[in-house]
This record gives C-alpha cells, sequence and structure tokens, in this order.
C-alpha cells in the first residue's frame, strides 16, 4: 500500500453499523433498557408464580405476568396520557425551561370537562349523556383552557422575565386548587359513553380494524423510508447502502405487525363477551372469542406523536425551537421573537395537557380529586430518561415516549411484585439521576470527537 493510499485510510475511519444504518446510539440503549426491564420482570413474576422454586430459566419466562397479553394492553394505555405531555415537555425544556405545573393544570382542564358533561351542557343547551355533541365541545373547552392557562405562563416567563421554575411552581399550587373548587371537593362522573372510549379501556377499534390499520402503516412507514432516500440522492446528499434500507424496512415492519399481534392476542373476557352479545339481544355461538384490538387512546398517541415529530423537525416553529434552546442570544440577534417563542411552546403545553387530561379521566371513567398528583414529575423525567437535554438545545419525541414506556414499565413491573409505594419512588428517582448522568457522560464524550 502506497503512503498515499494509508493516509486515505487514516483519515477515513472505519463507521460501525449504527453509523451505516444512521441509527441513534441512544435510541438503541433506550430500548435495551426496557427489553432488560421487561424480562426482568418477566422472569420475576415467573419465579413468584411458581409453587416451588426452580433453577430452570424458561420456566420463569414461561410463567412470568409481565409480558403477558392482558398487562401489555394494560401497560400501553397507562403510558398514553405521560407519553402525550412528555412530548410537550420536549420543547419546553430544549428552550431551556420547565414546566411543574402539568400535573395541576391536567387536574383543572380535567375537571372542565367534567363539568361540561354532567352539569353546565346539559342544563345550559339540554344536551344529556350520549349526545354526540357531548364529547367534542367538553373536549375543546379542556383544550381552549389548557391553551389560555399555558399561554399566560408562557406570558409570565417570556415577557415578564420571571424564570419559568417559579411562575409554574406556583402554578402548581394554583390550578389544582381551582381544579378543586370548580368540581366543589366531589369525585364527578358519570361521564359521557363517547368520551370515555379515549381513556381506551371501553375504546377500541376490534382486532380486524387493527390489522388493516397496522398493514396500512407499515406500508407508509416502509415507503417514508424509501422516499427519503430518494430524496436524499436526488440532491446529492450521501444515502445509506441498500442492504441498510432494507433491512430498516423489514424490522419497522416487523415492529409494527408485533405490536398489533400482541394487542389482538389480548381477548375480552367471556362474561363481557356474553354480555355484550346479551344487550344486543342475540346469542353468542359456543368457543366464540373476540380481541379487544387497538386503543382509541394509543392511536391518540400515535397521532400526537407523529404530529409534535413533523413539527420538530419540518417546521420553522420547530427550527425556531431548537435554535433557541441552542443559543437564546444567537437565536435573539438572528431574529426570532424568542418572547413570544416561550408563549407558544407554553401554550403547546397547555394543549397536549388537555388531551391527556381527557384520556387519563376517560380511562379512571370520572373525574378524581387526585387526578394528576405528582404527573409533573412523571413527565419531566420521562422527556429527560428519553435524552432531552436540560441544558436545552437537544430532544427527540420518539425519545420522550420510550421515556414515558420505561417510567411506565418500571411502576407497572415494581406494582406486579408487590413493591412498596415509598421503594417505587426511590427507583425512580434513581433511574431520573442516572439518566441524567448518563446524559451528561454521553456529550463530554461526543463533544470529545
Amino acid at each position: 500500500m502506497t503512503d498515499t493510499a494509508q493516509s486515505r485510510s487514516a483519515e477515513k475511519p472505519r463507521r460501525s453499523i449504527l453509523d451505516t444504518m444512521e441509527i441513534d446510539s441512544r435510541l438503541m440503549g433506550m430500548l435495551g433498557v426496557l427489553v432488560l426491564i421487561s424480562l426482568a420482570f418477566q422472569i420475576w413474576t415467573g419465579i413468584r408464580a411458581l409453587d416451588t422454586f426452580s433453577w430452570n430459566p424458561f420456566a420463569w419466562l414461561v410463567n412470568g405476568k409481565f409480558l403477558s397479553t392482558q398487562n401489555t394492553y394494560n401497560l400501553a394505555i397507562q403510558t398514553v396520557s405521560i407519553a402525550i405531555m412528555a412530548t410537550g415537555m420536549v420543547f419546553i425544556i430544549v428552550t431551556r425551561n420547565i414546566d411543574l405545573a402539568v400535573g395541576s393544570l391536567l387536574a383543572l382542564c380535567s375537571g372542565v370537562m367534567a363539568m361540561m358533561q354532567t352539569e353546565i351542557l346539559p342544563h345550559w343547551l339540554g344536551l344529556g349523556l350520549g349526545s354526540p355533541l357531548i364529547m367534542p365541545i367538553a373536549v375543546i373547552c379542556g383544550m381552549f383552557t389548557g391553551m389560555v392557562i399555558g399561554a399566560f405562563q408562557g406570558w409570565l416567563v417570556g415577557y415578564q422575565g420571571i424564570p419559568s421554575f417559579v411562575v409554574t411552581l406556583g402554578g402548581l399550587l394554583v390550578w389544582s386548587k381551582v381544579a378543586y373548587e370548580i368540581v366543589g371537593g366531589q369525585t364527578i362522573g358519570p361521564l359521557d359513553p363517547t368520551f370515555l372510549m379515549l381513556g381506551g379501556t371501553n375504546g377500541t377499534i376490534g382486532s380486524t380494524a387493527s390489522w388493516v390499520l397496522g398493514a396500512v402503516v407499515a406500508v407508509l412507514t416502509v415507503w417514508g423510508i424509501w422516499a427519503s432516500r430518494r430524496s436524499k440522492a436526488g440532491h446529492g446528499f450521501q444515502v445509506k447502502p441498500a442492504w441498510a434500507e432494507v433491512f430498516l424496512s423489514l424490522v419497522s415492519v416487523g415492529m409494527i405487525m408485533g405490536i398489533v399481534a400482541q394487542i389482538n392476542a389480548y381477548l375480552i373476557p367471556p362474561a363481557r363477551l356474553q354480555k355484550m352479545f346479551t344487550e344486543r339481544g342475540e346469542t353468542m355461538p359456543e368457543g366464540y372469542t373476540q380481541a379487544f384490538g387497538l386503543p382509541i387512546s394509543v392511536i391518540l398517541l400515535a397521532v400526537v406523536a407523529l404530529v409534535m415529530t413533523v413539527v420538530a423537525n419540518k417546521t420553522r416553529f420547530g427550527r425556531y425551537v431548537f435554535a433557541t434552546g441552542g443559543n437564546p442570544d444567537a437565536a435573539a440577534l438572528s431574529g426570532i421573537d424568542t418572547k413570544w417563542l416561550t408563549v407558544k411552546v407554553f401554550a403547546l403545553m397547555g394543549v397536549l395537557t388537555a388531551i391527556s387530561a381527557a384520556v387519563a379521566s376517560a380511562r379512571l371513567t370520572n373525574h378524581s380529586l387526585d387526578i394528576g398528583t405528582l404527573d409533573e414529575l412523571r413527565v419531566i423525567a420521562a422527556a429527560v430518561i428519553g435524552g432531552t437535554a436540560l441544558a436545552g438545545g437537544f430532544g427527540t419525541i420518539y425519545g420522550a415516549v420510550l421515556g414515558a414506556l420505561i417510567m411506565q414499565s418500571l411502576q407497572s413491573g415494581m406494582g406486579m411484585v408487590n413493591v412498596d409505594a415509598p421503594y417505587q419512588n426511590i427507583v425512580v428517582g434513581v433511574v431520573l439521576v442516572l439518566a441524567v448522568w448518563l446524559d451528561i457522560v454521553y456529550r463530554k464524550r461526543a463533544g470529545k470527537k
């Protein structure tokens, strides 16, 4: 080999497979953590389920309950509320702010929507529960409430210069008490049947529609991967090898259809199915089974995550958010109205909090007085565990959703093995600190490179 060839080979370091496929190493790390958590609780619950202790790992896995169809279904619908708010918290933290009021604001928005359904709309407009107008009007009023309060907090931060920590700490104390007064210190229910479908417990699309939706999403995902490749090539940018695109396409399709298969494996209990047939005046065939299908709340989360990803990566607003978080002074000098941007980011957070309130209260089937309690900590933890930098300037929507799923998996698993609540909080706190420390280490190493 000549000296020139040697110098060229030295200038071009070998790329890892992840670099070649342009896969975020932190994403793979989070997926690895999720897999480890799932296996750990599957084995733990499997050992507890055995009558006598066995050294057979296969027996532990087979008898485990964490990866059962029922638990994965419940895990999915329990993650939605926190995950939706976490997508908005990414924008908040990226702009070097924090929102401690999301839990209290969720309670207020939930209270507003509950009162709209049970008191205001029936008395003012004569709309009873079951009216097709109840759900959309209640949700819109809740979203408007969240947007106005969020924008007000953003105005205090952006235009009045009050630190977001102080503003939202005040909001944490204020909005929960306002919610308490609005509902008169009572649990409000029952809620509208159509509204309850947003919770996921009662609202599903059935197994057939789930397979169809999964197939459509899989096709669109593959099309998007190859359309992006053609676009890059057309503009002269470097593209991944064809084998990498094929591999990513196959993995994406496998994950999408695998999720649908796992959800569709959860069958409606026979007694409940029999009741459904009886209410319709029909006789249930012997041996008949039916799956719940994808919950509407999970589909709603997927739509929110997709929209927020597009906003973050493809819109001027998203570029301004990350530019402001990276260097606020430079962003202001370049012409970005950072004060007005702060108002819009907090208003967006308020809207997403209201959507989460609808999902949370629908899943509980009522507005409870403790709804939203400590949600602000779970949301912040989900965003940070998902890789959002507390120093600002970096964060991903998919990371926040994965962070929420990791958080809920920890809590669900610890609940299944009867870990006391105080110890659950200790574990979550340790995981949060560890996630921040790992992020700092990662950024230091990336800076050295």
